[in-house]
């Protein structure tokens, strides 16, 4: 169809529909401007018929009188800070004692600032402006939650760790004073006090079993992320026993409710309105949510809980070892079928474990019969005992499995990773002529003190540069056998390759501590 036949087609169409309109008007009239005999059309609204998902509200109208805001306020000594990162200090005197006629506070007068509201009037705030010893001013605030009718309120050890004095308010805005009655760094878990005159019954909520939580659960979070008390987010499990290297015990609940700055020590719940898991960290490059957030979880939490009510702090086993992974290439290395357990890298002096029998490069397959899937396993493992507690300690060693039988100690309460505590040998030293170990890509020469060979050139196309072995390092042993000079490192790979062996386990000291490291030696060079 050419154009002019689209023209003709258009003033048809237009002369049937005035024909059809001079009808209309002829049989009738017209009314409101709708023709008689037509019915105006009206549209009828969306309406979807879709699944519903379930509302949060009930839960959340439930747990939410048993979760508070903490706040955490600690002295402050003549210095006083404005909150923007600039500190005051006037040879001990407070603000308000200058001079009227001082140039710094006519300065804040005039425009405002510490020790000010602001306003120009120059009207003191002290909780802007704490000055002098014995002032209390606010440093931390946080989450957290009743978990008895008496007012027993769990919340993170590091909202609380520095303060001097606790707030704890409640979602209908109830101020109430607290005491700390034990807190626990190792899983950042406190414990407070409401300290009530009125004697009231609060109510609170009990911990879940969160070894029946599956990823995909729905959970909702409640808190006061940055000061907005009551605020209420949902989301899922993501992922459970996650090690994000804060401490020896990580295993915690990854969720994707929006958790951010003031949540942390407040409650994850399920459906059911039991807690799961408490809020403690969060991952963000941004410094706010990004959908991933960690809870302790509930089970890890209330023996600790338990023992923070009931002692005021936390009693736990101590082997007194070092650990490390055991990687594929150390499993190759000790001839282990899998990359399992834990490797011992030194026993400190007159621990459970070093008195047992223990040596450095042991590897810990078992406890009491229970295979040891890797170095964080065997510290909660051995955490979960009681001081004192008898322990049947299974370890490869030399090619062969041994049980020792141990009187696990208590952990001290500044406990850090054991370090080695080398004796220094008194042995005369080599000449120190630098020599290439075929096929490992080192040069090493005899340590000065004679306590081991130290690196002095590692090639970095090497299986050895790629391990992260650095010049000036020592190797004080191979294959858990002490070496002073080249020649006992060649000796010792020598045995492992007739043994079959495709790797060689170095024991490396720096300044940054002891480690393992498995180096390839199925190469002669």
């Amino acid at each position: 169809m050419n154009m002019i036949t689209r023209i003709k087609g258009l003033f048809s169409v237009k002369s049937a529909l005035q024909a059809s309109a001079a009808g209309i008007i002829a049989a009738g009239v017209i009314v409101s401007g709708v023709p008689q005999g037509l019915i105006a059309a009206h549209a009828d609204p969306v309406a979807v018929q879709a699944p519903q998902v379930p509302s949060f509200a009930d839960v959340v109208g439930a747990v939410s009188p048993a979760v508070v805001s903490v706040r955490v306020q600690t002295n402050i000594d003549e210095t006083a800070d404005n909150g923007n990162g600039f500190s005051f200090n006037f040879g001990g005197e407070g603000f308000d004692q200058l001079p009227d006629d001082h140039p710094l506070k006519r300065f804040f007068k005039e425009f405002g600032g510490p020790g000010f509201d602001g306003d120009g009037n120059g009207r003191r705030n002290p909780h802007k402006m704490p000055h002098g010893k014995g002032h209390l001013r606010p440093t931390a605030q946080g989450s957290g939650f009743f978990i008895s009718a008496d007012g027993y309120v769990v919340t993170n050890n590091h909202v609380v760790s520095d303060g001097e004095a606790y707030t704890v308010v409640m979602n209908d805005g109830t101020e109430l004073d607290a005491k700390l009655v034990g807190k626990d760094s190792r899983t950042d878990l406190a414990v407070l006090k409401v300290d009530d005159k009125a004697k009231r019954t609060f109510t609170y909520v009990k911990f879940a079993d969160d070894s029946k939580v599956r990823v995909g659960d729905w959970v909702v979070a409640v808190g006061n992320p940055f000061g907005l008390g009551g605020t209420v987010t949902a989301g899922i499990i993501s992922a459970r026993g996650r090690d994000i290297g804060s401490g020896p015990y990580d295993d915690y609940l990854q969720v994707d409710a929006a958790v951010n700055k003031g949540n942390s020590g407040g409650p994850t719940f399920n459906l059911s309105g039991e807690v799961v898991g408490i809020n403690t960290a969060i991952f963000s490059p941004s410094g706010g949510n990004v959908g991933i957030a960690f809870a302790i979880p509930s089970t890890v939490a209330q023996g600790v809980v338990n023992d923070l009510i009931k002692n005021g702090s936390v009693s736990r086993g101590w082997l007194g070892v070092q650990i490390q992974p055991v990687t594929r290439d150390i499993a190759d290395s000790l001839g282990l079928s899998e990359a399992s357990g834990a490797l011992v890298v030194a026993p400190q002096e007159g621990s459970p474990g070093q008195k047992a029998g223990m040596k450095k490069g042991d590897v810990v397959t078992a406890v009491n019969g229970e295979p040891i899937k890797d170095a964080r396993d065997l510290a909660k493992r051995i955490a979960g005992f009681r001081p004192g507690s008898k322990a049947e300690v299974t370890i490869w060693r030399d090619g062969k499995s041994e049980v020792l039988s141990l009187t696990l100690g208590a952990l001290p309460a500044d406990q850090t990773q054991a370090q080695a505590d080398e004796q220094q040998g008194d042995e005369q030293t080599q000449p120190s002529t630098d020599k290439a170990l075929a096929g490992l890509g080192l040069s090493v020469a005899p340590a000065e003190d004679g306590t081991g060979v130290t690196v002095t050139d590692v090639d970095p196309v090497s299986d050895a540069a790629d391990k992260g072995m650095k010049q000036g390092e020592t190797i004080t042993s191979v294959n858990n056998q002490e070496v002073k000079t080249p020649e006992d490192i060649e000796k010792v790979i020598d045995k492992a390759r007739n043994q079959g062996r495709p790797k060689a386990l170095f024991q490396v000291e720096s300044q940054e501590g002891t480690r393992f490291i498995a180096l390839d030696i199925s190469n002669k060079g």
